[in-house]
């Protein structure tokens, strides 16, 4: 592996990107404000497990197939962001249930963790993302192959994002806590979520990065 000088300048710039508020944050934000806490951790595990798909291919070079077919990558993009606009439009639209009553049926629950899969694989951000930052701090003279310390760098920033992401499913949490003491609170949460859904479909498809 590379010199502990880099692996602490590693871990430096992936604690400031994981805590650095941005789309994964703000999604799993909007998932536990509409359905609540548990849909918010399924959210985030969904999140987590579509993000080895990318370490994954970070390590084995597939990453570096969007940088040479730019259609591909807006393909993909488009993909992503309008998956986004749909889930949005359906926490919307969603029935209200009474605010003494769980926020979200298990079914809802299960449903986020594979929207939050889907969404997750559905971001070529993500897949750049990891082809640029890893291979600052690979060594190519070190024992282990090189796609073996793309995997370990890559889980170690997987598992950092996701403990940002618990930090702010049990954040959001609280004001869903204060939201259900009424129906008109508790339908006005499904409407930020939703919204916030929508918006973050609208960035992605129209950023041009």
């Amino acid at each position: 592996m590379a010199s502990w000088e880099t692996l602490v300048a590693f871990a430096t710039v992936t604690a400031l990107v994981a805590y650095f508020p941005g789309p994964a944050l703000l999604y799993t934000a909007a998932q536990t404000i509409s359905h609540g806490r548990k849909a918010g951790l399924m959210a985030m595990l969904g999140i987590h497990l579509g993000c080895y798909l990318h370490v994954f291919a970070a390590a084995f070079g597939l990453s570096a197939v969007f940088k040479h077919v730019p259609e591909l990558y807006m393909a993909v993009k488009i993909a992503g962001a309008l998956y986004l606009i749909w889930i949005g439009i359906g926490m919307i639209r969603s029935r209200m249930g009474s605010p003494d009553q769980p926020v979200a049926p298990p079914k809802t629950v299960k449903r986020a963790l594979l929207d939050s899969f889907i969404v997750e694989v559905l971001n070529p951000k993500v897949a750049l993302f990891f082809i640029a930052l890893l291979p600052q701090f690979v060594d190519p003279a070190a024992s282990l192959p090189v796609w073996a310390q793309f995997l370990i760098l890559g889980t170690v920033v997987n598992f950092a994002f996701s403990s940002a992401d618990l930090v702010t499913v049990f954040g959001a949490s609280l004001i869903v806590g204060a939201m259900k003491k009424t129906r008109s609170s508790f339908a006005f949460g499904r409407w930020i979520g939703g919204s916030l859904m929508i918006a973050l479909g609208l960035k992605l498809a129209t950023d041009r990065g």
